[in-house]
């Protein structure tokens, strides 16, 4: 009886503690999570989206919602591997630090002292620059310069790191932030370097196997043969399409890591505890520490509703004030996905939104709103109000489309016959653009992106409207510079997404 009797006070133990737990998450997780997420992948046309919450120490949601392929009924799981994008950065920043924690470099050494044949526009700045510099991004680029020419390309990372030294930055050294994918890429080539074993080695063997993340890739191109994946999907002219992966293995420490939201949560728990996961030690505390200590300011911060006060990067991580808490996270956007990671290390929490198109705000919504239920902030449906604002963009995109087309089918009049700008243009980093006339428009084709071509259709006033294969790379008026009747050359500039700066080609 006594046996009994014991054990039913155990039984009762396990039950109320189970349902303490359960308590224990915010309304809004317990209770509706699950319709506001799988309203949204209706609302958004999101195949699929996994979600991980970390409290305490302790996993207490991995969730998977939806399909890993449009209009196919695979489901996705805690597993399945999305391309995490950006969220990469912070395994390259931690590697760095973990090996600053050992003694075997310095964040603060001289970038060349590792990589002699490391150049920038301005000898001066090559020869300064740190490798704290690589992974802050305080080189004096504008955010995503550069990144037309090395994503999703042909180049070889030895190629790409060479136009980084011929890219004019826009600003001074140190002079202000903005996101630099080649310097990530310059910083995880130290690496080998310093240990013998490439970035990608050193970040499965230090990293993923330490913190049982049996499932991640670091390479781009492993996820072309795995298994249990996510496919990548945009959205275009209204219309969820599939798209190939992203091959960015020449920009793999910025971005190439596929992973699922049952590995991520083992990174972020992790993190939150100082870097140790089961007892062990993984990364030296001090490590977290130096990623997590701010080095870039990028100005004020918040959301709607509810404003930060600040906006900092460390090495890898975004670093705010949000509601009083400080928050340390990344956001991750390639071909075809858009993914987030968020801790807010006081709260002991963290955060993971993985989904399958790159044409959503949800990834953000979705952790604004957990993020906000945790704090006891008021429920303000981030998702409607970021699809309300999607809405407005696209319907602006397609009316500003329709225009320029209709204006085309005008057959406005150039200055000059269509043949007169064909030819082959150069720009100084990139290398040749060549165009070309086809029926009653031109089409360019890029000497280091095989495959992708933009059609130019004549806007008149030497303007040509360029509308790409890719939709990645958008829709964009190209104007020509014409001197004495002939053309001397055109500035290219592609979707946001992708790069803000544009391109002058010259022709040759």
């Amino acid at each position: 009886m006594k046996k009994i009797t014991a054990l039913f006070l155990l039984v009762l133990i396990i039950h109320s503690s189970s349902f303490a737990q359960k308590d224990s998450l915010p309304a809004f997780v317990q209770d509706s999570l699950d319709l506001y997420v799988k309203r949204a992948l209706n609302e958004w046309q999101i195949p699929g989206v996994a979600v991980g919450i970390v409290k305490n120490g302790k996993v207490v949601l991995l969730r998977g919602y939806g399909a890993q392929e449009m209009d196919k009924a695979i489901e996705i799981d805690t597993n399945t591997l999305f391309m995490i994008g950006s969220n990469t950065k912070a395994f390259t920043a931690t590697s760095l630090a973990m090996l600053d924690a050992e003694k075997k470099l310095s964040l603060d050494d001289k970038v060349q002292k590792w990589l002699p044949d490391f150049t920038l526009y301005d000898p001066w700045v090559a020869k300064e620059a740190m490798v704290r510099d690589l992974l802050c991004h305080r080189l004096g680029f504008e955010t995503f310069e550069g990144d037309f020419m090395y994503f999703d390309s042909d180049l070889t990372v030895a190629e790409v790191r060479e136009k980084l030294g011929k890219l004019k930055p826009m600003y001074g050294f140190r002079s202000r932030w903005g996101y630099t994918n080649s310097a990530f890429l310059t910083a995880g080539e130290i690496i080998p370097k310093v240990t013998g074993k490439t970035w990608a080695q050193f970040v499965k063997e230090n990293i993923f196997e330490p913190l049982g993340m049996d499932r991640s890739l670091a390479l781009s191109k492993e996820i072309l043969t795995a298994t249990n994946k996510a496919w990548p999907h945009t959205v275009v002219d209204g219309q969820l399409k599939k798209i190939p992966y992203g091959q960015l293995d020449n920009l793999a420490p910025a971005g190439s890591i596929s992973s699922s939201v049952h590995d991520l949560s083992r990174w972020v728990m992790m993190q939150l505890n100082k870097g140790s996961l089961d007892g062990k030690q993984v990364v030296p505390a001090n490590a977290i520490n130096e990623t997590w200590t701010p080095n870039s300011i990028l100005g004020n911060g918040g959301v709607p509703f509810n404003r930060g006060h600040f906006s900092l990067y460390g090495l890898g991580w975004f670093i705010e004030e949000y509601d009083g808490r400080k928050i340390v996270s990344h956001t991750g956007g390639v071909n075809g996905f858009v993914t987030s990671i968020t801790m807010l290390p006081e709260e002991k929490l963290g955060i993971i939104v993985l989904t399958n198109t790159d044409a959503n705000g949800f990834y953000e919504a979705l952790n604004w709103e957990i993020r906000d239920a945790y704090l006891g902030l008021p429920y303000r449906n981030y998702s409607n109000l970021m699809l309300a604002r999607n809405k407005m963009k696209e319907a602006r995109e397609a009316k500003e489309y329709k225009l320029k087309m209709d204006t085309v089918n005008t057959k406005p009049v150039m200055s000059l016959d269509l043949v007169a700008f064909t030819g082959t243009y150069s720009h100084y980093a990139y290398g040749n653009m060549k165009i070309e006339k086809k029926e009653d428009h031109l089409v360019a084709t890029f000497q280091h992106h095989k495959g992708r071509y933009a059609d130019l259709y004549p806007l008149g006033n030497d303007r040509m409207y360029a509308v790409f294969n890719d939709p990645l790379y958008g829709k964009n008026i190209w104007p020509f510079n014409i001197q004495d009747g002939k053309v001397k050359k055109v500035t290219v500039t592609v979707a946001d997404f992708v790069e803000f700066t544009p391109y002058e080609f010259i022709k040759q």
